[in-house]
């Protein structure tokens, strides 16, 4: 079995800096990827639109014209959101958005995942200036939607989590405090949370990563594969099937492609597990996994019609700019990932650290 696709957009995924960044990106471009949303922690964040870097913060414009110079040039859209720190102000949206850099901005809860001890507890931005000044220029709140400083015993119990927590109490308000905010919930991976994307107005898109559409906690935990530790964490089994009824579902066009993909060198430390799965290279594979995982016929004109949407139409469809005229095909067909060797060291992909072979490859 084979697919033609228009080729897709990753609007959720992770370059870094340094001498890697040129391998990260071209992995993206080896799978068909016609453009990105390239998250905003670095170190340091990128927290401002213009001017050069310094110790605190680096710029939209300086990482735009890094990625761009490593390789990034060829993608049809780039998209750097700007990092939501206390030192964000509504001229700075303004400004932003009246350059033409500043297209989305991203919110982190403090120290809810890698670099993100920047971040500022929503309650800090509702109702306020920042995410007005947002709306007035029609700009995208991408949002790391878990609630913070919770207990371990709340942070992943069996009834409730920092994700369903942060939907069911805090995102309703964010909703009536803000009208017309466009905003995407990103790597959603809770029951929870896509009940509230598909009930909210069209305003509220979602992403959901391959992980988080094949896979469990008891994945995870069995034999600790740490290579699938990411955060959000993944979740359990009636989580995962409302993600995919969400994902596949017939005429659907709030949710879509954005993986998450998070490389690093060294994921297991003597403090820890970094968090983050890199599915550069194998990600359109992955979520073909995930589609006949959901017993969605691939080979059936509604199946493959599913898929494009979720993979290559949504997402740019939410985000304004049109679907890529250019292709990229899949075929059903085992293959397997190699770990993908930088200037900053060696990176495993996802399916490697689990041992898995694919049963979709790149044609």
């Amino acid at each position: 079995m084979q697919l033609d696709l228009p080729k897709w957009f990753d609007l959720h995924t992770h370059f870094r800096q340094g001498p890697a960044v040129p391998a990260y990106i071209q992995a993206h471009i080896d799978m068909g990827c016609a453009g990105v949303l390239a998250m905003p922690n670095t170190k340091p964040p990128i927290a401002r639109v213009t001017g050069e870097p310094d110790a605190e913060s680096w710029t939209i414009e300086r990482y735009l014209n890094e990625l761009k110079a490593n390789g990034a040039d060829v993608f049809e859209q780039v998209i750097v959101p700007l990092y939501l720190t206390r030192n964000t102000t509504p001229a700075m949206i303004a400004d932003g958005a009246e350059s033409g850099l500043l297209r989305a901005c991203k919110y982190y809860p403090p120290h809810g995942t890698t670099n993100s001890e920047h971040g500022v507890p929503m309650k800090e931005f509702l109702d306020g200036d920042i995410l007005r000044a947002m709306e007035e220029n029609n700009l995208v709140l991408c949002i790391h939607g878990e609630q913070h400083a919770l207990p371990g015993e709340d942070y992943l119990a069996a009834n409730r989590n920092a994700e369903a927590i942060f939907y069911r109490e805090t995102m309703p308000r964010l909703l009536e405090a803000h009208p017309n905010l466009r905003i995407v919930c990103e790597h959603i991976t809770t029951a929870e949370a896509a009940r509230f994307v598909r009930k909210a107005p069209d305003r509220v898109g979602a992403t959901i990563t391959p992980q988080h559409l094949l896979y469990t906690l008891g994945h995870l935990i069995q034999g600790l594969k740490y290579h699938l530790y990411c955060l959000p964490v993944v979740k359990f089994d009636d989580d995962r099937d409302f993600l995919r009824d969400a994902a596949t579902s017939a005429g659907q066009s709030k949710f879509f492609a954005g993986t998450d993909s998070a490389p690093h060198t060294t994921k297991a430390t003597e403090c820890g597990c970094a968090a983050g799965c890199f599915t550069g290279g194998c990600a359109p594979q992955l979520y073909a996994m995930a589609f006949e995982e959901s017993r969605i016929d691939l080979s059936s004109k509604s199946g493959r019609e599913s898929f494009e949407r979720f993979l290559c139409l949504n997402g740019p469809a939410f985000y304004g700019f049109p679907a890529s005229t250019e292709r990229f095909g899949l075929e059903r067909s085992p293959c397997k990932t190699e770990v993908l060797e930088t200037a900053d060291g060696n990176v495993t992909p996802l399916p490697s650290g689990l041992n898995l072979d694919l049963t979709w490859s790149l044609r």
